[in-house]
């Protein structure tokens, strides 16, 4: 009896640690594509990124209204002047979003005009399996 909780404990672990290396791995991957993404957006290149986004945020707005919205936020704000990692949190669930990979990304970040701020990042694993930004939003 001793030895199948040992072996049972064991199993549990090993598959716990797989999830987790799974997580991690999902966490640099969208960490990847939120690094992308920003960098379209600092660049001007506000189309490209709606382009690169995930379906449903391409479902949300469109590409007219994307590169309107986006430009009236961020050129108040000037070039970018640092950015730095500040959390990235894997979820299954969001708010009013449907179901699936998500991380929350967020960097503590530096505008010519804006000396703190935070962008956060949305990235989501589409169907394709590719991780696409689906939100973002700057405090």
């Amino acid at each position: 009896m001793k030895l199948f909780k040992c072996i049972f404990v064991a199993a549990g672990l090993l598959m716990g640690g797989e999830a987790m290396a799974q997580e991690t791995a999902a966490v640099e991957q969208a960490q990847s594509a939120a690094t992308q993404w920003l960098a379209q957006s600092d660049a001007g290149q506000y189309g490209a990124s709606w382009d690169q986004a995930a379906k449903v945020f391409q479902a949300a707005i469109t590409k007219a209204q994307w590169e309107k919205a986006v430009q009236t936020v961020r050129a108040p704000l000037g070039a970018v002047k640092s950015r730095k990692l500040k959390s990235a949190q894997y979820t299954k669930s969001l708010p009013g979003a449907p179901d699936g990979e998500y991380v929350i990304v967020q960097f503590d970040t530096q505008f010519e005009n804006k000396a703190s701020a935070v962008e956060k990042i949305t990235p989501m694993k589409d169907k394709d399996g590719v991780w696409r930004v689906s939100g973002y939003y700057i405090q």
